[in-house]
């Protein structure tokens, strides 16, 4: 047990790590919202009137961005906002998903707004297709986020198990999971990590 009690204090040193990096990034979000003249009202970006003005005059027009853009970037935009239908499918899906399957088996169900954030249009810089491109790679990225976690609590109810070898990118549920081969703890403790959705960052710390 001693690897183990080494790996748990590792674990915990971690946790407390990404706390305090969390609550760098939010001191330093206060500092850059008062360096850039905006503030937050509602969850709405609102910039100062004469910020605004001066971010309208660096904007480059769409006519002019598309004139610069090399052919090639034209000729694969199709290709890319095509990926916006699985997307749009996958978000259907799962959260139909996550509302009838979750409600039946009593797991708690993900919010979705606090992954998908859609902010970046609010830029005064950033002319039309610029903003586009910004909407598509947020909504992207904030999809799959969303997503990862749906499926992330569906393998801590069904199959909270770790691999035998390790993987490149596992969510932090897994850090709870048993290990592989521990056929005592999948028998005599599968309900308790079923009841356990406190989020893996909130054991030691803050909620």
């Amino acid at each position: 047990m001693a690897a183990q009690d080494k790996l748990d204090d590792l674990l915990r040193q971690l946790r407390q790590t990404r706390d305090e990096v969390e609550a760098e990034i939010d001191r330093l979000l206060e500092g850059k919202r008062e360096q850039f003249n905006y503030t937050l009202k509602r969850g709405r970006v609102v910039f100062d009137r004469n910020i605004r003005k001066l971010h309208q005059q660096e904007r480059l027009g769409s006519l002019r961005f598309i004139a610069r853009a090399p052919i090639g970037k034209i000729l694969s935009s199709p290709v890319i906002y095509g990926m916006i239908i699985p997307l749009v499918l996958l978000d259907i899906t799962i959260t139909l998903y996550q509302h009838i399957c979750f409600r039946i088996y009593k797991i708690p169900r993900v919010v979705r707004s606090e992954y998908i954030v859609i902010d970046r249009h609010r830029l005064p810089y950033l002319n039309t297709i610029q903003k586009i491109n910004c909407l598509y790679c947020e909504y992207g990225n904030g999809m799959i986020a969303y997503a990862r976690e749906i499926i992330a609590r569906t393998e801590q109810y069904w199959c909270p198990i770790k691999h035998a070898q390790r993987a490149r990118g596992v969510h932090d549920r897994e850090q709870r999971f048993f290990d592989y081969g521990d056929a005592d703890a999948w028998r005599n403790e599968l309900q308790k990590v079923r009841c356990d959705w406190e989020t893996p960052d909130a054991s030691e710390s803050k909620t």
